[in-house]
């Protein structure tokens, strides 16, 4: 990401692939920072035109269905529980792939990292994911996993984010990656977007150990199913190699 050779933002298109049970913060996050660059356009694109419902029940609807579209100068996976369906789903994988051939940066939002992972998009990159998901992650042998819980992870033209509201921060990351620091700046400052948590629970290295087990074990089924998920793939000698 050299912002003295990228493309002027007028002539970005960013694409969003949205599937059932995304997050809409993994969405509504980064879109809100691509909008406010002047001229870049952002894609949400799915399998069909058909409404798609998150997994906090808001309804959806992609802009252009996988067939229809065009090449993306970013690509930005979101996460969410119905992450763990699209690990297996081979019309998107095969999105991820012919995008991320001709992107110029690659990111992902939360567990978006782990469909990039399976996707073999991650492969020889530093990344991160969710605090709770980073052991799904670590099963990726050709992943580098950075320690602790960093907001995102920049490596050459790879962009991951941390959980859900750390899209933002991601999204800010390929803008100023892309266009250079001021670009980056006035967008922050228009969306006043200073982090101060009510609380400063969102860290699992400050926050209360009581009230990270209880998150812990909150999350425990869904990251079972996720290390199920990815175990099963890369246990399949023919599913490893179409992912690595």
């Amino acid at each position: 990401m050299n912002s003295a050779s990228a493309p002027n933002p007028s002539t970005w298109t960013i694409c969003m692939p949205i599937y059932p049970k995304v997050a809409v913060l993994d969405i509504a996050g980064p879109v809100q920072v691509f909008g406010v660059v002047p001229g870049l356009k952002c894609l949400l694109v799915a399998a069909d035109k058909n409404p798609v419902q998150t997994a906090e029940g808001v309804l959806i609807t992609p802009d252009v269905s996988f067939a229809d579209c065009p090449s993306c100068t970013v690509l930005m996976v979101p996460g969410g529980s119905g992450q763990v369906e699209m690990m297996v789903d081979p019309a998107y994988q095969g999105f991820l792939k012919t995008q991320a051939a001709q992107a110029e940066v690659v990111s992902s939002v939360c567990v978006g990292s782990l469909l990039l992972a399976v996707a073999g998009l991650l492969d020889g990159y530093n990344a991160t994911t969710h605090w709770a998901a980073l052991s799904c992650l670590q099963l990726f042998p050709e992943v580098r996993v950075m320690p602790g819980y960093p907001r995102f992870v920049r490596d050459r033209n790879r962009v991951t984010g941390g959980g859900v509201s750390a899209g933002i921060d991601a999204a800010l990351e390929v803008v100023r990656g892309l266009a250079g620091d001021a670009v980056a700046d006035e967008a922050e400052l228009i969306l006043q977007y200073v982090s101060e948590p009510p609380f400063c629970q969102g860290d699992p290295l400050k926050a209360n150990p009581v009230v990270l087990d209880a998150a812990t074990d909150r999350l425990k089924p869904l990251e079972q199913a996720r290390l199920q998920q990815i175990e099963r793939l890369l246990g399949d000698h023919s599913a490893a190699a179409h992912c690595m």
